[in-house]
């Protein structure tokens, strides 16, 4: 019986940058920390190790900003998603910026010093589908979307 080795795919919004991952990827997590909070925009960083996967760039790299002493955070500069927290004990790529995110559910938090109060609450929200809203939003029926879609293409121009 022939063993296969996991691939993920994934890259940003607009699609200059793609990548690969080939293999098992380490605990699945967020961190709460302000520098992560501050990287991605949002209440936490939704991350998960390439170790014990072979991390390849299949179209165009990041660009880095050094957070710290030890930390590069890689992100498109086209577009700004973030893509990668890199530290001495290695890569991690963002959640959100993988194909399939659903088959990433965090398993642990680090960071939860720098918690938002109101982060555990956020479930429990009322939730609403997007076009729910077009009698506020009444442009969403037309939106048109130019996001790469979530799979490898042979070619793609970000707009």
């Amino acid at each position: 019986m022939r063993m296969t080795t996991p691939v993920q795919t994934g890259g940003c919004q607009c699609g200059a940058v793609r990548f690969r991952a080939e293999g098992e990827l380490g605990e699945p997590s967020v961190c709460h920390c302000r520098m992560c909070q501050k990287a991605f925009g949002g209440f936490y960083a939704p991350l998960v190790s390439t170790k014990g996967a072979t991390l390849t760039w299949t179209r165009g790299k990041p660009a880095y900003f050094a957070s710290s002493n030890f930390v590069n955070r890689g992100f498109c500069e086209k577009c700004g998603t973030p893509l990668t927290y890199e530290a001495p004990d290695g890569i991690a790529l963002a959640i959100g910026a993988f194909d399939h995110p659903e088959t990433l559910a965090p398993r642990v938090q680090f960071g939860i010093e720098g918690k938002l109060p109101y982060a555990d609450t956020i479930p429990s929200l009322p939730a609403r589908h997007t076009l729910e809203d077009i009698i506020a939003a009444p442009f969403l029926d037309q939106l048109v979307n130019y996001q790469h879609p979530d799979h490898d293409t042979d070619a793609w121009s970000p707009r």
